[in-house]
C-alpha cells in the first residue's frame, strides 16, 4: 500500500472513529460501541484497500482528489434521487437558479424509477418551445446516454454558452420511436409569474416556478389584476383561477408566502425529520389578498414539491377548488448545506405534510375534479381560451362558486 494511501486510511479511519466514539458517547459504555468501532475500522479498509486497487490497475490514471470526491458523491447521490454533493461550480450554479437566472435550455428533471424523467418544460423557454412535455424520459444528450445515478452531470450537459445548441433525445409513452430535439441555448430569466383578465371579471395568474421574488410577483400581479378590473367598470375582482401546471417547485418558503397571500389562518405545511431544525410547522397570519373571492387552482402531471405544497394547503383548508389531473408526488424536503472551499451538499432532511397531516410523497394530490389535459402549455404570454379544456373547466368552476367567505362590509 503507497504511503499517500495510507495517509488517507489514517485520515477516513481517524473521521469514522469520531463518528462512531460520538454515538458511542451517547451509549456511555453500552454493548454496541465495541461492535460500532470494528465496525468502522474495517469500512475504512475497505475503502482505502478500493482506492489502492483502483489507482494501481485502472485502465487510466487517476488523481486522489478525484477518487475521493466520487466517493463523496456516491455516498450522497446513493441516499436517494434528489440528495447529492455539489462542488463549488455545482453549489454557484443552485444558487444563481434560485433567483430565475442561468443559461440553458429550460428544463427541470428528476431521477424515476431508474430513469431521468423531465418534470416539466419551464415556460416560454427553448424546451418548451421545442415541445419537450412533462413525462418526457431523456435517454440521451448530444449523442452520449445518460446515467440516471448522475442527474447533476444530465443538467449540466444541457446547460452551456447562449447560442449554442445541444441535442436531447427523449422517449415519451404511446411514441414508439426516440424523438430528438436540437434547442438553441439561452440566457433564461425566468420570470415566474405572469397574469391576464379573463371574462369579465375573473382573472388568470400562472405560477412557473418558485424562487426568491414569485411571492412578491403574485402579490404585485394580483394587484394589478385589481386594478384592471376596477379601471374598466368599477367592479371588483370576482375570482381567480391560479395555475401551477408544470410547475416544477422551487424554494419551500415561497411555496408557503403564497399559501399565506389566500389564508387567514391555519397549519400551511409541516415536516418531520431527525433534527429540530427539519422539524418545523408554517401557519398562515391573518390577511386574505383576495378578501375571500373564489380560487381555482389548476394542477397536473408536471406539477411538483413546492406547487404540491401551495395545492394541498388550499385544499385542505377549503380555500380553494382543485382542477385537473394527479399531480407528481415530490414529499421531500431537501436543505442545501454550505461546506468549506465554497462546496455543499444538497440532503434531504424532512418528509412535508400537508394541513391534513397527508404525506403526497410517490402519491400525489388528486384534484377535486379531474380533467384530462395535454401534456404540454402554450409559452406565449397568452392562454388558450379556446382550447385549453382545463383552463374552460377552471373557468365555467369559478363562475359557479362565487364568493367563499368574504369579509367585506
Amino acid at each position: 500500500m503507497s504511503l499517500k494511501t495510507r495517509g488517507i486510511l489514517v485520515l477516513v479511519i481517524g473521521t469514522m472513529l469520531g463518528v462512531s466514539l460520538s454515538v458511542g458517547g451517547a451509549l456511555l459504555g453500552g454493548r454496541h460501541t465495541a461492535p460500532e468501532k470494528d465496525l468502522s475500522w474495517e469500512q475504512a479498509r475497505l475503502f482505502a484497500e478500493v482506492m489502492e486497487r483502483v489507482k494501481r490497475d485502472y485502465v487510466e490514471p487517476i488523481d486522489d482528489s478525484v477518487l475521493l470526491e466520487s466517493a463523496v458523491r456516491g455516498m450522497v447521490s446513493d441516499l436517494d434521487a434528489h440528495s447529492q454533493y455539489l462542488d463549488e461550480t455545482e453549489y454557484q450554479d443552485i444558487r444563481i437558479s434560485t433567483t430565475g437566472n442561468y443559461s440553458g435550455v429550460g428544463i427541470e428533471v428528476s431521477t424515476l424509477d431508474g430513469e431521468i424523467r423531465v418534470v416539466a418544460p419551464i415556460d416560454n423557454t427553448p424546451a418548451a418551445r421545442a415541445g419537450i412535455l412533462s413525462g418526457d424520459t431523456i435517454v440521451s444528450i448530444d449523442g452520449v446516454g445518460v446515467d440516471p445515478d448522475r442527474l447533476h452531470e444530465t443538467i449540466e450537459r444541457m446547460r452551456g454558452k447562449p447560442g449554442s445548441h445541444v441535442a436531447i433525445t427523449i422517449e415519451r409513452d404511446a411514441v414508439t420511436e426516440p424523438l430528438e430535439f436540437v434547442i438553441k441555448r439561452e440566457s433564461i430569466h425566468v420570470a415566474s409569474v405572469r397574469h391576464e383578465i379573463l371574462d369579465p371579471s375573473y382573472g388568470y395568474v400562472r405560477v412557473s416556478q418558485f424562487n426568491e421574488t414569485t411571492p412578491e410577483e403574485l402579490s404585485r400581479a394580483i394587484d394589478e389584476l385589481m386594478e384592471q378590473i376596477r379601471k374598466r367598470d368599477g367592479s371588483m375582482l370576482a375570482g381567480l383561477v391560479l395555475d401551477l401546471r408544470n410547475n416544477p417547485g422551487g424554494i419551500l418558503d415561497a411555496a408557503v408566502d403564497v399559501s399565506d397571500l389566500f389564508l387567514d389562518s391555519g397549519v400551511i405545511v409541516t415536516a418531520d425529520g431527525r433534527t429540530p431544525e427539519a422539524r418545523f410547522t408554517k401557519r398562515a397570519r391573518r390577511g386574505d389578498i383576495l378578501d375571500g373571492a373564489s380560487i381555482v387552482v389548476l394542477v397536473n402531471r408536471g406539477s411538483a414539491s413546492a406547487s404540491e405544497i401551495v395545492a394541498g394547503a388550499l385544499q385542505d383548508h377549503h380555500r380553494a377548488l382543485i382542477v385537473g389531473t394527479e399531480t407528481f408526488g415530490k414529499g421531500l424536503v431537501q436543505t442545501v448545506m454550505p461546506l468549506s472551499k465554497g462546496r455543499a451538499i444538497k440532503l434531504t432532511t424532512s418528509r412535508y405534510y400537508t394541513p391534513s397531516g397527508d404525506s403526497i410523497h410517490k402519491k400525489g394530490i388528486s384534484p377535486d375534479v379531474f380533467v384530462d389535459g395535454p401534456g404540454n402549455l402554450p409559452s406565449t404570454a397568452s392562454v388558450d381560451r379556446e382550447g385549453d379544456v382545463q383552463l374552460i373547466e377552471a373557468l365555467e368552476r369559478l363562475r359557479n362558486l362565487g364568493v367563499m367567505h368574504s369579509k367585506a362590509m
